[in-house]
């Protein structure tokens, strides 16, 4: 039951719903737009507020889904947060679109919520600040997701969380570093995109995707 849970994580996590209202609202595949990911940022940029509200809440979802599954075909932390870290691979690395994606913040985040919902709560709350603050969505999501990282290990070496919520972060961190690589680079450099910012269409490039 645990590998079935971690399959349909990985499943719901893989579907595109950013993509699928690019193309349904605008005509458009988000992809070839802005940062070329299939999250609330690009689609927000690319499509608009209200498309881009609904992909954050059903990415969301995916991740808060798949402790919900693990826990009812499980019923243990540890296949909770590897059916979240499935989900969050699924968002990132698409079966349904060759594997590619988003950058992970919003599924992470609704498996968090699912597992602890005071620090998912903390991770977008602490998260939105620094985006009001410095209008960087990238900003934010990255020193949200490192305070909710040191935050959890301190409350698990205290005994007040599970282990399995710190190990779910200490992957899931990682993994969303990662995949903001490109925007770690443009903040260093002064470059990167602010909130409000126009998502424009993407030069197309030999290797039919340049660095998102």
């Amino acid at each position: 039951m645990s590998a079935l849970a971690v399959l349909l994580s990985y499943l719901i996590g893989a579907f595109p719903l950013g993509l699928v209202l690019g193309k349904l609202l605008k005509g458009v595949d988000i992809r070839e737009y802005g940062s070329g990911k299939i999250g609330a940022t690009n689609v927000l940029r690319t499509v608009g507020l209200p498309a881009a509200v609904a992909t954050f809440v059903f990415d969301l979802g995916k991740g808060a889904s798949a402790v919900y599954i693990a826990r009812g075909l499980a019923d243990s932390q540890p296949v909770e947060a590897l059916a979240a870290l499935a989900a969050l691979a699924g968002h990132n690395w698409s079966i349904f679109i060759r594997f590619s994606g988003g950058r992970g913040i919003a599924t992470g985040i609704g498996g968090l919520m699912a597992m602890t919902p005071v620090w998912g709560a903390v991770a977008i709350g602490f998260g939105f600040l620094v985006i009001a603050l410095s209008r960087y969505v990238s900003l934010g999501s990255l020193t949200g997701a490192a305070f909710v990282f040191i935050g959890l290990l301190v409350l698990a070496l205290l005994g007040h969380e599970p282990w399995a919520w710190f190990v779910y972060t200490a992957v899931g961190v990682p993994i969303v570093f990662f995949q903001h690589r490109d925007n770690i680079v443009r903040l260093a450099r002064g470059t990167e995109r602010r909130l409000g910012q126009k998502g424009e269409r993407r030069p197309a490039s030999p290797a039919a995707g340049a660095n998102a």
